[in-house]
């Protein structure tokens, strides 16, 4: 390493962040990536540890130690080329991903880890202010046709790996817009929409053709979330009549609801019924729906990323009150890794929390009051969870006289996503679903992340259920390794 004894001397740095009070009042990202010389002393913490635990606890396995050190040098073009070679939007994961990288680092046993993510901030928006990330146009064409249905971060990083092979790309959207739960799932003050509009010209110089506003499969059943009815619908037989590969690379679109009484109430909304809509105002579009938290007292059930967003966005909308449950109990308050180098379970404090939040946890909801069809009161009871004598697995108990009710004008509801929607899109391919209701894919040995049909192929959310970015952008470029193999028979990009 260029710093041996970095580690020794320097501390942890944090990147810099708007005030609170401030930017509540705004849409705008509020973190600043660290200076050339911040950056390079972060990059110095890294330590010589001979195993760099960092690299498997990234799900695109970045290979951190080499351009921490490259920072430390001050070579931020090269760091950019490592960066790259393992993660096509690293402006992405540089502003959204929940690190795990971090927990895995080496120093995070006695100290506080190397903050890697920073780092990746630093280097990529460093990257594009030196106008060093370009178009890489194939040297040749394959003259094979992939159709990549949906344009999260899985099929964006897919689209453009194939692409970059030599394939002709068609990635189709239902949306209006690219970008998938990017831009209509995570808030503007977390992730600015330009970032995802930067890489769409990049991609488009390289070959990869976007079909907004299309809907491919029936039509009858849109996901929650779709923010503008498609204008075109064409049928699943169509692409697989034209295309040599299909890769199906939708979000977990279908959320977990909560059937109780009262749950028919107005006021009473799914998360990404709430969320998309806010992005849309700051995207400037004209007639969207007023589902607004302002001056209204605010329930968010659900204590996930999702949650989180939902807090956020209701504060910067005015709320009166914004309260948040979760049904399981409160992590413990750790300062170090009990369970290095895995992903630890710990109380974890967004930036949306300590903008304003009152959090409970190990609460059940049970019931909905309304008055003239509108919700106005939530009626929810503590538990408890321990062992089922006989099972071994965790069970929740009411606690007797622990009721309570709450004053809600807007309810929503963040508690995660059961799978896919399967009728149109998946239904009409007639692919082989596992047991979760994902679509069947392996993602190693022959035929990975391929589904029951050959020619279709399946990656991010769609085949491994919610997950993370980062893991999305992992499946979408090892997926089209996989599509590449089955086109060609061997393949050149990197897995």
């Amino acid at each position: 390493m260029g710093k041996v004894t970095g580690f020794l001397e320097y501390q942890r740095l944090a990147e810099a962040t708007e005030p609170k009070e401030h930017r509540v009042r705004h849409w705008h990202e509020f973190v600043h990536h660290l200076s050339e010389q911040e950056a390079g002393v972060q990059g110095a913490r890294c330590m010589d540890c001979g195993i760099p635990f960092c690299m498997s606890g990234c799900p695109v396995n970045n290979i951190i130690p080499d351009w921490n050190d490259l920072v430390f040098k001050q070579n931020w073009k090269q760091a950019l080329d490592v960066l790259h070679s393992t993660n096509n939007f690293p402006e992405f994961t540089g502003r959204v991903c929940p690190a795990p990288c971090e927990e895995a680092c080496t120093l995070n046993i006695n100290n506080d880890p190397v903050g890697i993510k920073s780092i990746e901030h630093a280097i990529i928006d460093k990257g594009w202010e030196m106008g060093l990330v370009a178009p890489l146009p194939p040297k040749r064409k394959s003259g094979k046709r992939v159709a990549v249905v949906g344009s999260g971060p899985a099929g964006l990083a897919c689209a453009q790996q194939l692409a970059r092979a030599g394939h002709d790309v068609a990635l189709f959207e239902k949306n209006d817009r690219i970008g998938g739960l990017l831009r209509y799932g995570i808030p503007d003050f977390k992730m600015e929409k330009w970032l995802i509009d930067r890489r769409i010209a990049q991609m488009q110089e390289e070959g990869v053709s976007f079909r907004t506003g299309v809907y491919v499969g029936d039509p009858g059943r849109l996901p929650h979330g779709v923010t503008n009815l498609a204008a075109t619908s064409v049928p699943s037989s169509q692409l697989v009549d034209e295309f040599d590969a299909i890769v199906v690379s939708g979000g977990a679109e279908h959320p977990r609801d909560l059937p109780i009484p009262g749950r028919d109430l107005a006021g009473i909304h799914f998360a990404m019924e709430f969320l998309p809509l806010q992005n849309r105002r700051v995207a400037g579009d004209a007639d969207v729906p007023g589902l607004v938290a302002t001056g209204k007292h605010v329930i968010v059930i659900g204590g996930g990323d999702t949650g989180s967003d939902c807090v956020g966005t209701s504060n910067r909308h005015g709320a009166k009150s914004v309260t948040q449950f979760e049904l399981l109990p409160q992590p413990p308050d750790i300062k170090n890794n009990p369970v290095w180098p895995y992903w630890p379970a710990k109380l974890r404090t967004s930036s949306s929390h300590e903008e304003g939040a009152k959090r409970d946890w190990s609460v059940s909801t049970k019931l909905f009051k309304g008055k003239d069809g509108h919700v106005t009161a939530l009626v929810g009871v503590r538990v408890e969870w321990g062992k089922d004598p006989v099972s071994g697995q965790m069970r929740m108990q009411e606690v007797p006289g622990s009721e309570f009710e709450l004053p809600a004008d807007l309810v929503l509801l963040a508690m995660g996503f059961v799978s896919p929607v399967h009728q149109g899109l998946l239904d009409d391919l007639g692919v082989a679903y596992d047991q979760r209701g994902n679509v069947d894919a392996t993602t190693d040995g022959p035929g990975c992340y391929q589904s029951s049909l050959p020619k279709v192929f399946a990656a991010g959310d769609m085949r491994r259920g919610q997950s993370l970015v980062v893991w999305a952008i992992r499946e979408g470029r090892q997926c089209a390794r996989a599509v590449d193999e089955f086109l060609m028979g061997c393949s050149d990009l990197p897995r």
